[in-house]
């Protein structure tokens, strides 16, 4: 195919689709119905010629200034006899093509009528093709320059019915489509376009093809007639649109123009337009991802499977992904420019086995690199890191210890097998790279995490989104289809790394930080049947104890400062059944002291330390010294100490931006530091929504829009910033390692505490109830902790009178308002949190056990 594709600033004086008007006057024979003789046929080719309608519509650019003044049509142009001259030359001959009465008219135009310089011309044949259609030619000619034509060859009003749409009804009824098609360029004169052919290609496509939006419909009929053009014109205009989207308009249109450049379709422009009547839209279409393969100068962008189910697990999908960025350090054979970034990362899932039962549980999780590798070269390289890692090949759908898939290569399609022997069993694809991958589309545990990462990107052999495949799947799926679980693992400290050969791989590859060994997992269930009947899975909701080794806190200070004091709390929670153990060094409560970084270690890593000591200092029990810790820390130096110590996770109530508000160059300074140690150490954190300080910063009014209440909507939005911030980008956190907290008692008001625990659930949907149609939650999927306990504004609801009772309202101190708690953690377990943090563990966790109880009837 050769390739052309101009501007207009290079088209040459009189090629434009229009005569030179530049505002001068022009004298218009408009629609001129005439009937001409074709020797191409009718509807339908024919060795007869037959009369057809033509309409034609011409402009003569002609300086009517003498007479208007003059009043005299001597000093005009007579239009009369131009009409004349037209049906003169359609009535001389029988013409093979419309481009050659088109040349003809024009020639007698020029030859008749000698004060014609410039003069364009539109003709249109209406029943030139069988199914509904016009054909159509623009063209203008220059006296002085015969030999220089400008043509537009137009093919109007094209209509089909296909699937295409985003909605359930628009994906199961075909619908109508209209297109228009307009190709441009310096077309050779006497030549015969093949309108007829390139209708019946056209139609075969439309009604073949199934299409979400009306964008990549145009986009691929453009391509479609570039293609069919061979280059001859310098760009393609197509319109398409869907009469019957829109109730009040006549519906939504796209435009879009599109040329040649070295063999590749190219944007020249594109035009979105809302309608041909004044109606407003009611609604418009979402963009979605581009799906077209990546610029040479920039990187690509490729979607990952990961899986695992021998040994450990979770530190074998870590190790994969840390050997995976340093490509050239694990593989020779790559430049030293070779780079493989993960930019994004999806929950992670535990499943059972497909195919092969008899075998252990999966990991799975997806992740998004962008890499300058070719896809054979990124297959090369995820099959060095299996190696690596210690998959041992086994039989097909097996158990390893590690599984890397390409999923999806950009928009790209790619098959490395020999055309002519494809199995369509897909018995053939060892030694071979298959992209998007052929399986995905059955298995829940691919669809579901890439769901997580690329919801809106379209599988460029279905042309559905990945949203979409991924909620047909679950509707199709058996009740009996087993549960998935989505997990958050916490790894084992004190980790020292492993000197010795025969340790686990991790310490053999020096120049890869050492992977933790995991401690333990929770499991949070989803939803993976639609079938009736199935039962919404039961739930676990993890309870967390408070240890405050500080000496001012605003519930328990002084209480728990002491080591022995520590030790007595640890193992009480222990025995009262806590997951997990909040130790905190710096008091956040209103007007507490400045503690010193050093100071708040000398607080936190002791106990830490006592706690997972292995003497018996405290007489603790086996389940005390192995209760998993979270650091609550907004410090970076606290937070690497602790987990070195032998904590498992961080809990930061800034959530990475640091204690000022708002935020500023230092906050970006602590931002990089508390992610980098956090990716580091490979640690859960728990991101905490606040202001600065806890009294302060409680005017939400800016989120008023909102159906559920400002407070839960600038939650959501600014806590949905910061996470996306942690998890996005090249040295984001693993999104399996984030727990979400929405603040409660920090810079809000009593009433804006009370909206985010009624409206606690909404807080991990996949919508908001915001917008229309509603926006996607950045925080949808997230684990969510309520951490209500003894907080003050508990305390100014106790104060309140009852105004239609007796109860005259009281002060209470925190360590009082344990039954208050009960209340708001009955609420939260009703509201599907995953974990409550509380301080009276065994009574909190009665509530906890009682409440969830019910809930799980």
């Amino acid at each position: 195919m050769s390739s052309r594709c101009s501007v207009e600033g290079d088209l040459e004086q009189g090629s434009s689709t229009q005569p030179l008007l530049d505002g001068r006057d022009v004298i218009r024979v408009k629609n001129l119905a005439v009937m001409a003789s074709f020797s191409d046929g009718a509807q339908w080719p024919s060795d007869n010629p037959k009369l057809q309608p033509v309409h034609i519509t011409l402009d003569i650019v002609f300086d009517i200034t003498r007479a208007a003044d003059t009043d005299d049509l001597v000093h005009s142009i007579d239009y009369s006899a131009v009409c004349k001259t037209i049906t003169a030359s359609c009535d001389a001959s029988t013409y093979k093509s419309l481009e050659d009465l088109c040349h003809a008219v024009l020639s007698a135009i020029f030859d008749g009528h000698g004060q014609v310089q410039d003069a364009a011309i539109h003709l249109t044949r209406t029943r030139a093709l069988l199914h509904p259609a016009t054909t159509g030619i623009r063209a203008s000619r220059t006296r002085d320059k015969p030999r220089h034509y400008s043509e537009e060859l137009l093919l109007s009003s094209l209509e089909y019915r296909t699937i295409i749409g985003i909605n359930d009804c628009e994906r199961v009824d075909t619908q109508l489509v209209r297109c228009d098609v307009e190709l441009v360029g310096a077309i050779r004169p006497n030549a015969t376009f093949q309108f007829r052919d390139l209708e019946r290609r056209i139609q075969k496509h439309v009604i073949q093809s199934s299409y979400l939006t009306l964008e990549a419909f145009a986009g691929s009929v453009a391509q479609l007639v570039l293609d069919f053009d061979e280059g001859h014109s310098d760009y393609v205009t197509v319109r398409a649109s869907k009469p019957s989207a829109l109730v009040c308009a006549e519906g939504p249109e796209v435009e879009i123009t599109r040329c040649l450049r070295d063999g590749k379709i190219v944007a020249y422009r594109t035009v979105p337009i809302a309608s041909r009547t004044e109606a407003p839209l009611a609604q418009f279409f979402s963009s979605v991802p581009s799906t077209s393969a990546s610029s040479s100068s920039g990187p690509t962008r490729a979607a990952l499977a990961l899986g695992s189910n021998l040994g450990d697990r979770f530190a074998n999908i870590e190790l994969a992904l840390r050997i995976l960025e340093t490509p050239g350090v694990h593989y020779s054979r790559f430049s030293e420019d070779a780079f493989v970034d993960v930019v994004d990362t999806s929950f992670m899932y535990e499943t059972e086995p497909m195919y092969v039962s008899d075998q252990p549980k999966f990991i799975n999780c997806a992740c998004l690199v962008e890499t300058n590798l070719t896809p054979l070269e990124l297959l090369t390289l995820l099959k060095r890191v299996e190696t690596i890692v210690g998959r041992v090949t086994s039989f097909r759908n097996g158990p390893r210890a590690i599984d890397l898939d390409i999923l999806t290569y950009e928009g790209r399609v790619i098959d490395t097998r020999p055309v002519d022997g494809r199995s369509a069993s897909l018995d053939d694809l060892e030694g071979h790279l298959v992209v998007p991958h052929p399986r995905m589309l059955e298995r829940e545990f691919v669809l579901r995490p890439l769901a997580d990462i690329l919801p809106e990107y379209i599988h460029p052999n279905v042309h559905r989104s990945i949203k979409v495949l991924f909620q047909d799947l679950i509707g199709k799926q058996l009740a009996d289809t087993p549960q998935m679980n989505k997990v958050l693992p916490f790894p084992r400290y004190p980790f020292c790394r492993p000197t010795t050969p025969t340790e686990p791989v991790s310490s053999q590859l020096p120049q890869v930080p050492a992977v933790p060994p995991t401690a333990t997992y929770w499991k949070f269930p989803v939803v993976s049947t639609l079938a009736k009947p199935h039962k919404t899975p039961k739930r676990k909701t993890y309870i967390m104890g408070t240890l405050n080794v500080t000496p001012d806190s605003f519930s328990d200070g002084s209480v728990n400062n002491s080591i022995p004091a520590a030790l007595k709390y640890a193992r009480g929670a222990a025995e009262a059944g806590a997951d997990i153990l909040d130790i905190g060094g710096y008091s956040t409560r209103p007007g507490a002291a400045y503690v010193p970084p050093e100071e708040e270690l000398t607080r936190v890593v002791p106990v830490i330390q006592a706690i997972r000591s292995q003497t018996d200092q405290g007489n603790l029990t086996h389940a005390a010294r192995e209760i998993l810790i979270s650091v609550d820390t907004f410090r970076w130096e606290v937070a690497e100490e602790a987990v070195h110590a032998g904590a498992n996770c961080i809990n930061d109530v800034y959530a990475f931006r640091g204690s000022g508000y708002p935020v500023d160059a230092s906050s970006d300074e602590h931002f990089s530091k508390m992610r980098q140690v956090a990716r580091d150490l490979a640690v859960p954190v728990i991101l905490m929504h606040s202001r600065g300080e806890a009294p302060k910063n409680k005017d939400y009014s800016a989120y008023e829009y909102a159906e559920d209440g400002s407070t839960v909507e600038g939650v959501r939005v600014e806590l949905g910033d910061r996470v996306e911030s942690i998890v996005k980008g090249r040295g984001g956190l693993r999104r399996w390692y984030v727990v979400t907290d929405p603040g409660l008692g920090f810079s809000k008001t009593v009433e804006g505490n009370l909206e985010l625990l009624h409206y606690a659930s909404t807080f991990s949907d996949p919508d908001t109830r915001s917008g229309n149609p509603p926006r996607p939650n950045p925080l949808a999927g997230y684990p969510l902790l309520i951490g209500a306990s003894r907080k003050s504004f508990l305390g100014s609801l106790l104060e309140k009178q009852d105004e239609q009772g007796t109860y005259p309202g009281r002060e209470t101190k925190a360590s009082e308002r344990d039954f208050a708690t009960s209340a708001a953690v009955a609420w939260a377990v009703q509201q599907r949190a995953d974990i409550v943090r509380v301080h009276s563990v065994m009574e909190l966790g009665d509530v906890v056990r009682i409440a969830s109880a019910i809930m799980g009837v």
